[in-house]
C-alpha cells in the first residue's frame, strides 16, 4: 500500500511532461505548418522548394531519426537544444509537415469565385488570404488539425529514448518498483485515451464556434 502514493506521484509527473510535450508541440506543428503550406502556395519559386524540401524531408523520414539528430547530432554543430527542446521541436516540426499539406489543400479548396470576389472588391494578396481564403479554410481545417495533436500525444513516448521521463517511462519505473505491469499500463492506456478525448473535444469545440460565427 506504501507503494501506491509513490506510484501516483511518479505518474503524475510523467502526465505532466507529456502534456507540456504536446501542448508545446502542437503550438510548434501549427506555426510550421501555416507557414509551410502558405509557402507552398507563394508566387516565389525559392519559398515553394523550401515548403517542399521541408515537408518531403520531415514526412518521409523516422520521427525517431528525426529526434535522435535535434538531440545528438546537431550539438556536433553547435547547436545544442537540450532533451526538452528538441523533442518538442522534433514532434512539432514532424507534425507540422502533415499540417502544411492540410492547410495548403484546405486554402486550394476554397471556391474559385471568392477570389474573383475579393478582386472585384480591390482586395490585396493579404487582404484577401486574412478576410476570405483562411476563415474559411480554418474550418476544413480543424479535424486534421485535431487528428495531428492526438497523433503528436502519442508520438511524445519517443522522448523516452532521450532521457525525459514522460508518462510512458514513468509507467516503466511504477512498473519495475512494484511489478504491477497489468495495473499501471492499464491505467496509463486510460490516462492517454482520456488525454485523447479532450483533445477531440477541444477541437470539435471550436469547429462547432466556428460554425456559429459562420452563421451569424
Amino acid at each position: 500500500m506504501d507503494a501506491i502514493p509513490e506510484t501516483a506521484a511518479i505518474l503524475l509527473q510523467g502526465l505532466v511532461v507529456t502534456l507540456t510535450l504536446t501542448a508545446a508541440g502542437s503550438v510548434v506543428a501549427a506555426a510550421s505548418a501555416v507557414t509551410a503550406g502558405l509557402a507552398s502556395l507563394a508566387p516565389y519559386r525559392a519559398l515553394r522548394w523550401v515548403a517542399i524540401i521541408y515537408v518531403e524531408v520531415f514526412r518521409g523520414t523516422s520521427a525517431l531519426v528525426q529526434l535522435f539528430w535535434f538531440y545528438f547530432v546537431l550539438p556536433f554543430f553547435g547547436i545544442d537544444f537540450g532533451a526538452m527542446t528538441a523533442g518538442i521541436v522534433a514532434l512539432g516540426l514532424n507534425a507540422g509537415a502533415y499540417g502544411a499539406e492540410i492547410v495548403r489543400g484546405a486554402i486550394v479548396a476554397v471556391p474559385r469565385g471568392q477570389r474573383d470576389a475579393a478582386a472585384a472588391l480591390n482586395f490585396n494578396a493579404w487582404q484577401t488570404l486574412r478576410r476570405i481564403l483562411l476563415p474559411q479554410a480554418l474550418l476544413a481545417m480543424l479535424p486534421p488539425f485535431g487528428n495531428l495533436a492526438i497523433e503528436l500525444l502519442k508520438n511524445s513516448a519517443l522522448v523516452s529514448l532521450i532521457a525525459i521521463t514522460e508518462l510512458t517511462f514513468a509507467a516503466q519505473v511504477a512498473r519495475s518498483a512494484t511489478m504491477q505491469s497489468a495495473a499501471i499500463f492499464a491505467l496509463v492506456l486510460l490516462v492517454y485515451f482520456a488525454v485523447a478525448l479532450c483533445i477531440t473535444g477541444l477541437f470539435r469545440a471550436g469547429e462547432h464556434a466556428l460554425k456559429r460565427r459562420g452563421a451569424t
